[in-house]
């Protein structure tokens, strides 16, 4: 059977690695970047990986810089920042074919929404990437823990699209398992994303100091509990237990600087609406009190006006 054609919209660290995967494993991807356009066309990419190293010579690499040069595609990935997702349409609508799937792989609320709303619900599905990873210079990315995506049908219990794309991952080194509600697996990754994305940036500090003190370790669980009370009113009735869970998965990682962390000490803007004032509103909606979470979100837009100064 001929494989689909895939294509990796927004390639950064995300992009690069889960495309690289696929590449390597024989799967027809093709890049849209933009910073490594050149680096990659030149070198190629290079993954330093804690599940094994590899490279992609730069004549086995379909890289791109515009998307009205790349071929339709069966299956387009999405690992923009949601900072640029007001460049869906430009991005994404020439790769489109009468049945092309669009699997979004961001961080935050609203991304299967904005999709939908521009190209059709039936085409979309999400996707959560839990991964410790970082780009470290043009065409080079290190994968340092973690990686498993979790995905499921924007609109719909996942079917035969969804595990069809599931075992693709998992037969090119990515574990992956489906959920048939796509809310809990967005809701549990925001579990680990406010409290650590959100106070690492605010404080610059890496992930294994915020933890490591009572102080820190109180104000991380109380934020979580936070987000899984909004969760809860949003429909999405996660286990309490995920709390310890995400605390002890967080410390094996050891000084961890999340993306949002990069992304301020470089002064880049930071997801800060996807990720937290997106989960605000629906706390608000659903009449849940999230006082913490509204103190966290209120003081990254401070930080990401006046970016810290070094």
């Amino acid at each position: 059977m001929q494989k689909p054609v895939i294509a990796i919209v927004g390639t950064g660290a995300v992009g690069a690695y889960y495309g690289g995967r696929l590449a390597q494993h024989g799967h027809d991807v093709h890049f849209l970047l933009r910073g490594d356009y050149q680096a990659v066309k030149q070198n190629g990419w290079t993954i330093r990986s804690c599940d094994g190293d590899f490279t992609l010579p730069p004549e086995t690499v379909h890289a791109y810089d515009d998307p009205a040069s790349m071929p339709k595609a069966d299956l387009v990935i999405v690992t923009l920042k949601t900072t640029a997702n007001d460049q869906f349409q430009p991005l994404i609508a020439p790769l489109l074919k009468e049945r092309t799937s669009i699997l979004t792989i961001q961080n935050g609320l609203g991304n299967e929404e904005r999709l939908a709303e521009l190209f059709g619900a039936d085409r979309v599905l999400g996707g959560m990437a839990f991964v410790c990873i970082n780009r470290i210079e043009p065409g080079v990315v290190h994968h340092i823990a973690e990686g498993t995506i979790t995905l499921g049908e924007f609109r719909s219990a996942a079917g035969l699209r969804a595990r069809g794309i599931a075992e693709m991952f998992q037969l090119s080194r990515i574990p992956c398992r489906v959920l048939d509600d796509l809310r809990y697996g967005r809701w549990e990754k925001l579990v680990w994303n406010i409290p650590f994305n959100g106070l690492s940036a605010v404080l610059n500090q890496t992930t294994d100091l915020l933890l490591g003190s009572p102080d820190g370790e109180a104000l991380i669980r109380s934020l979580m509990e936070e987000v899984l009370d909004a969760a809860r009113g949003a429909g999405a009735d996660l286990p309490r237990s995920l709390v310890e869970a995400k605390i002890q998965q967080t410390r094996a990682m050891g000084a961890y600087k999340t993306s949002m962390h990069l992304d301020m000490l470089s002064g880049r803007a930071m997801e800060i609406e996807a990720i937290f004032g997106y989960p605000v509103q629906v706390a608000k909606q659903a009449g849940v009190a999230v006082p913490r979470l509204e103190m966290l979100y209120r003081m990254l837009k401070l930080r990401d006006a006046k970016p810290l100064q070094i």
